[in-house]
């Protein structure tokens, strides 16, 4: 083989270690992934990343995984980087209810992030399965691009649980009204062009009436049940969560702002994840589709700066051995860049961007130099704790890509596993994604 101008021993480990895979179509068979089932273990969440969204061949990656984890490891929930509210009727629908065609009315308006096809497959799953496959969202609303989504559903509450609160709430929507887009690019710049006294009664009044939901649960519970009390406070905690995540991404836009303070939407995710788990049947798996920088169990670094603490670190905090971070990379293709862009619907455009050769250190350059095809590493052997300690590898890896970017995070520590496509494309068409 090649020598690599610059040696790189976790190159020669993953030519040791790393287990190559037949296939990247869903519908393939699914023999090659059987090795999978010992990387993962006993672990209850299986999160499964990806270093860029609308990217033809994670997408089909996923779902693959996905469908292994289902038919052959016994899961029975997908959780995906979507709204913890919008979650609800996709898990009906995914159950059977209505027709094939409305998914298309459910997902419209939504940025096309791949939850298209899962949830097709598992709709088409369940209509024979002993065990129906169960979808969750756990994102703020709209990838905080507007609160509606989540205020909407507790205005309904409210009017059978507790009239006399309703104006309250329904002041909160009309300001929301006011600038709700399609994701968080859209929302947070408009969010900044309101009247300060606008921003202020908005998060006061989220504040007040999450408070009076938190203080009036007996009474709330009695008219109602508490499965629905639930739902809605959670609801109105995604709110506030957004509220804050428009400052957060304001700030941030304009060069300023409080360290990691996006971090808000993360929290909220990890603990829509937790929320989930504690009303699922015992024993019940979960597969959890995220960008890679959502999964990852160490915190979010670009060029030394700390920028955010992602829901992986949380989910691991909270869960230990049973949360495995399985993140996806290439090596060579395209990956998909997002400009901003406030006139288009999600306040960004989707480049196709050619990567350039991987950097010296990152993950993506020990799978090159190591000139594997596509395969999966499980990383917790490379680990220093590893017996025997493999030479010369500590610490691994210390970036990883995000898009056309690097995220500056030892790999080893980040993710349990990495699965390695040699080449990406970005999606042609993205209805459907």
């Amino acid at each position: 083989m090649p020598a690599s101008p610059h040696h790189n021993p976790f190159a020669d480990w993953l030519r040791t270690h790393a287990v190559p895979l037949d296939h990247l179509d869903p519908e393939a068979p699914l023999d090659d992934l059987e090795p999978l089932r010992a990387i993962i273990g006993d672990a209850r969440v299986v999160a499964i990343g990806e270093s860029s969204h609308f990217i033809n061949e994670f997408a089909s990656m996923r779902e693959r995984i996905l469908r292994f984890l289902v038919e052959r490891c016994q899961f029975t929930v997908l959780a995906f980087e979507y709204g913890f509210s919008e979650g609800f009727p996709l898990d009906a629908w995914a159950q059977g209810e209505g027709t094939d065609d409305d998914l298309s009315a459910h997902l419209a308006g939504t940025i096309p992030v791949g939850v298209d096809q899962p949830l097709r497959r598992i709709r088409r799953h369940n209509h024979t399965a002993s065990t129906p496959v169960r979808f969750t969202g756990i994102d703020i609303p709209a990838a905080g691009g507007s609160l509606l989504p989540a205020l909407t559903p507790v205005a309904d509450y409210l009017r059978r649980i507790d009239p006399e609160t309703l104006p309250v709430l329904q002041e909160a929507i009309r300001i929301a009204e006011t600038f709700a887009g399609g994701s968080g690019a859209v929302a947070a710049p408009a969010w900044a062009r309101l009247a300060t006294a606008e921003q202020d009664a908005l998060s006061a009044t989220l504040t007040r009436l999450l408070i009076r939901f938190r203080s009036l649960e007996p009474l709330y519970v009695s008219r109602g049940d508490q499965y629905s009390y639930d739902i809605a406070v959670r609801r109105l905690e995604g709110a506030c969560h957004a509220d804050y995540t428009f400052r957060a991404m304001a700030d941030l836009f304009a060069g300023e702002g409080l360290t990691a303070d996006t971090s808000a939407r993360d929290i909220y995710m990890a603990e829509s994840l937790l929320w989930h788990l504690e009303r699922l049947e015992p024993g019940s798996r979960v597969v959890l589709a995220a960008h890679n920088a959502h999964i990852q169990k160490t915190p979010v670094s670009f060029s030394g700066h700390l920028t955010g603490l992602p829901m992986g670190q949380h989910l691991h905090r909270a869960l230990g051995d049973d949360y495995f971070a399985l993140g996806l990379v290439s090596t060579t293709g395209h990956t998909a860049d997002m400009p901003r862009d406030e006139n288009t619907p999600f306040g960004f455009t989707i480049d196709a961007t050619a990567l350039e050769p991987p950097e010296p250190g990152s993950i993506e350059a020990a799978f090159a130099d190591a000139e594997l095809g596509l395969s999966i590493a499980d990383l917790h052997q490379a680990r220093p704790q590893a017996a025997p300690a493999p030479a010369g590898l500590a610490p691994g890896p210390d970036r990883i890509r995000i898009q056309s970017a690097y995220l500056h995070t030892p790999v080893l520590e980040a993710f349990d596993a990495i699965l390695h496509t040699p080449t990406s494309t970005v999606a042609a068409n993205l209805e459907n994604r």
